[in-house]
């Protein structure tokens, strides 16, 4: 009877209302929670660093197809930013160059650097274009990164197959304004009247990419002397310091009195400095500094950075993910571009032994409108007409947003009155 009596106690006792047991019970309940949520939280931070060393890769080899080699400014830029990975990336990035390709050897060159391991390749040429997109429906695995050309978006299109290039437009006309500056200028001193503000423009080919150039050129020149019209001598090939010379100094003779050009060596610079005028005759060139070529007679150069893209692009291959996810720039699609506020393209340094300090600050003041969208190149008061088609014509009184579909340059309208094309 005592046993039970005091069984019996016991649970009445345990019945009664004891006001900090349900305290208790949730504390306890809580600490099981937490328990099993710091449990789960360990478990998921070891799967997400188990997944971080499966989906991001160790190293990485990086192919380069260049269509010349340093000795050529064109391709010397995509090698000097090519060096510079080298700093940026170290021992986890492997280079691969492979210098003055011709274009119908590209497939070749690509098989043998899919063979060296490239996880990414890059080729510096328009004439790449359609072997480099064809070679990456061939290896889905490996990304393909085709500078200037325009067709990653069209046809039949490749996840891995991409286009690139700078807004190379913004300098020109940021160059153009130096030129205008030095027209005036010359104006000003009684060098020249304003009837003879004449640009020369030493052009390789009628396409929308030299077009483009060469009409932001003129533009900004005429930003600062209205008066400035430009003469147009094609020499119908990328490369020769022969015609590139000789068609500067058949500009020079027939009153031009700067020079500009792309083509892709020295030539025009050295006929600059070597004129034989009343006056000096200056230039302004592209792809490299000319102060160092033409000491009294160079003015400016701009060029394209391809570092900014390089750099985004072998990112985003350490990475895995898409190249345009990681890209600062205008984005089309697998299509990239970028302008002076991306750091894709640069001016040189300005010549003080040709162009006076205002120069130094109006081009400063420039470069910052263009940056901040208060630019806009492709407008006035101009009417245009295709280089292949006169029924293709342009009224500028509607702005012409370069670049806003595609990263290579489509503006191809010659400027009545203001720019004269030398047939000879």
């Amino acid at each position: 009877m005592a046993n039970n009596k005091t069984q019996t106690n016991k649970t009445a006792n345990a019945k009664k209302f004891n006001p900090f047991g349900y305290v208790n019970d949730f504390r306890n309940i809580l600490c099981a929670i937490i328990t099993a949520l710091v449990a789960i939280g360990i478990a998921f931070g070891i799967r997400t660093i188990n997944n971080s060393g499966v989906n991001h890769r160790l190293t990485v080899t990086a192919g380069f197809i260049y269509d010349g080699d340093e000795s050529t400014p064109y391709s010397a830029n995509f090698i000097r930013a090519a060096r510079q990975l080298e700093d940026i990336f170290g021992e986890k990035l492997t280079i691969i160059e492979k210098y003055n390709v011709p274009y119908e050897s590209a497939d070749e060159v690509i098989t043998d650097l899919v063979s060296d391991g490239c996880n990414i390749i890059f080729t510096n040429s328009y004439g790449y274009g359609e072997t480099a997109k064809n070679m990456a429906l061939k290896y889905p695995d490996v990304q393909f990164c085709a500078a200037t050309c325009d067709n990653a978006n069209r046809g039949t299109t490749a996840a891995n197959y991409h286009n690139f290039m700078g807004e190379i437009y913004q300098g020109r006309y940021i160059s153009g304004i130096a030129a205008g500056a030095k027209l005036s200028e010359m104006i000003q001193n009684g060098t020249i009247t304003r009837d003879e503000a004449v640009l020369g423009f030493v052009a390789a080919y009628p396409c929308a990419e030299v077009i483009s150039g060469y009409t932001a050129f003129l533009l900004g020149a005429r930003s600062q002397c209205p008066s400035a019209v430009m003469r147009v001598k094609y020499i119908n090939t990328w490369t020769s310091y022969t015609l590139e010379k000789e068609a500067a100094r058949q500009l020079i003779d027939e009153g031009c009195v700067i020079i500009s050009h792309h083509s892709n060596t020295i030539g025009s610079a050295i006929a600059c400095e070597n004129a034989d005028m009343p006056y000096p005759v200056y230039h302004v060139g592209y792809n490299q500094d000319m102060i160092g070529i033409s000491p009294t007679s160079a003015l400016i150069s701009c060029r394209i950075d391809w570092l900014p893209y390089y750099t985004s692009a072998i990112k985003s291959v350490f990475a895995r993910q898409p190249i345009e996810k990681n890209i600062s720039g205008r984005i089309n699609g697998n299509d990239a571009s970028g302008g002076f506020k991306e750091g894709w393209v640069k001016l040189l340094e300005l010549n003080s032994a040709a162009a006076s300090e205002d120069t130094r600050t109006i081009l400063g003041k420039a470069v910052e409108d263009m940056e901040n969208g208060k630019t806009h190149v492709f407008s006035g008061n101009y009417k245009g007409v295709s280089f292949s088609d006169p029924n293709d014509v342009i009224d500028l009184s509607t702005e012409f947003i370069e670049n806003r579909d595609s990263s290579a340059p489509t503006f191809h309208y010659v400027l009545n009155n203001v720019i004269i094309i030398d047939d000879e």
